[in-house]
């Protein structure tokens, strides 16, 4: 039995353990990415260098969006060939997905590059923040096909019945920028730039890693150069798949954005530098989930490509189970030391400590609903729906936050600012619930016909 046919054969539970864990561990290490930079430029720059950071933030979400769009809507897509045992057409999908990662990275860089001033600007860099953003983002955007190459082709590896491999791809570019920033920053002296030059390099090792996996005997599927000619078809397909992820990162970015306006607005840049504190402690949750999710997809797109749908439901209430129970967890340890958390990130600014222990009382208070929502809408994905994963998505992101966003500062100021995160977590919570409950239902009717069919 090879890695893929065992997702339509073995123990739920084992592979969702033996899926989700190592993707977990490398959502993680992803996320440490952002909070190694944050905790250096904290204790080292200072609060104008955290408010960079934090300005940042949305164009690194707007590169990422691009990514996930790629990498997440072709390997969707592989995982139901493989469940239909074509494995022909699935890497013809990967040679597809690769060229597509590379020309993207490409655009993205030089437009990134010539538009950075008014980019940032726009973004809510004030005039002290945006040197400091700048110099940070000049490197970045120079790397950016190095992370799409890393990060989007590692998607494939999971997806193709090998997480172990992929854990250690993200292990590597973690441990390899955890290494070169306090060199660049502390030994070298380069600052914010030091930063951006070690999440860079490191980003570069890693990608070089994925790219030789492929074309090794370690993997199943190949890198072959007849398939990196684009066709039009694969790429429609593509780009329909990832959409939701895509909307969910772009509508995350502009969220970002309309945030920064308004703690600018309402707090000036220390409620920026604070609010930079804060996400990076929800991403040390929120990973994990979307570690989950990632272990998840595998098993539930090829079973639903293999008609198992009993297999799918059960996929599916694990995966809830497990992202609820992380998501609780998280949330009880930041309520628990919140002062502890944020003096990871700078001790000596007393002023910005108190507004993010606020912070984080305010903004992540509806936390353990997250894992339901995250599962739930891309489980819409997985199973090769992109429209309700998009919706579902967009509920959260977008429908309900940016209203929130813009309307709760006018009546409560800052409080107002800090509470439309979890006004629109609740609702959207709602909404996939019952989206949910319908569409297991139509897979209840499915799997009746199939039974009833297997007897006749």
């Amino acid at each position: 039995m090879d890695r893929s046919e065992q997702l339509g054969e073995k123990k739920i539970s084992s592979l969702l353990v033996r899926f989700s864990l190592p993707a977990i561990v490398g959502m993680l290490v992803n996320s440490l990415y952002n909070i190694i930079d944050r905790i250096f430029i904290g204790n080292s720059v200072g609060a104008l260098g955290l408010a960079g950071i934090t300005i940042c933030f949305p164009v690194m979400l707007f590169i990422i969006a691009f990514i996930l769009l790629i990498g997440v809507g072709a390997n969707s897509l592989v995982s139901i060939k493989l469940g239909e045992g074509n494995k022909e057409e699935a890497e013809h999908i990967l040679g597809n997905a690769f060229i597509m990662l590379v020309a993207v990275s490409v655009v993205i860089s030089a437009f990134g590059l010539i538009c950075l001033e008014p980019l940032l600007k726009a973004f809510g860099a004030s005039p002290e923040v945006l040197p400091y953003a700048e110099a940070y983002m000049q490197i970045i955007f120079c790397g950016v096909a190095f992370q799409s190459i890393g990060f989007g082709m590692n998607n494939f590896i999971r997806g193709e019945g090998n997480p172990t491999t992929a854990m250690v791809t993200m292990l590597l570019g973690a441990i390899l920028n955890a290494i070169f920033c306090p060199i660049f920053i502390f030994v070298l002296k380069m600052g914010i730039r030091g930063s951006a030059l070690a999440t860079v390099l490191a980003q570069g090792i890693s990608g070089i890693w994925v790219v030789l996996y492929f074309f090794s005997r370690k993997s199943f599927l190949k890198l072959r150069f007849k398939n990196l000619k684009l066709d039009i078809h694969i790429v429609g397909k593509i780009t329909s798949l990832g959409l939701a992820q895509f909307v969910q990162e772009m509508a995350t970015s502009l969220v970002n954005v309309i945030l920064n306006w308004s703690l600018v607005k309402y707090g000036g840049d220390i409620a920026i530098s604070g609010m930079g504190i804060v996400t990076s402690l929800q991403s040390l949750v929120m990973m994990p989930l979307f570690g989950i999710n990632q272990g998840a997809q595998p098993i539930v797109g090829y079973n639903y490509g293999a008609q198992k749908y009993d297999r799918v439901k059960q996929t599916l209430k694990l995966a809830v189970l497990g992202a609820s129970i992380v998501a609780i967890a998280g949330f009880v340890i930041i309520e628990a030391f919140p002062k502890q958390l944020v003096g990871l990130f700078n001790k000596d600014n007393v002023q910005l400590s108190e507004f993010t222990d606020y912070a984080l009382r305010v903004f992540l208070v509806t936390m353990p609903l997250i894992g339901f929502q995250i599962i739930g809408s891309n489980y819409f994905m997985a199973v090769g729906k992109p429209y309700p994963a998009a919706f579902l998505s967009l509920s959260r992101q977008v429908i309900l936050l940016i209203p929130a966003v813009l309307i709760l500062p006018v009546f409560f100021k800052l409080h107002g600012v800090l509470m439309a995160g979890p006004v629109a977590d609740f609702g959207s919570f709602v909404i996939t619930g019952i989206w949910l409950y319908r569409e297991l239902k139509r897979l209840d009717d499915k799997t009746n016909l199939n039974f009833a069919l297997n007897k006749i």
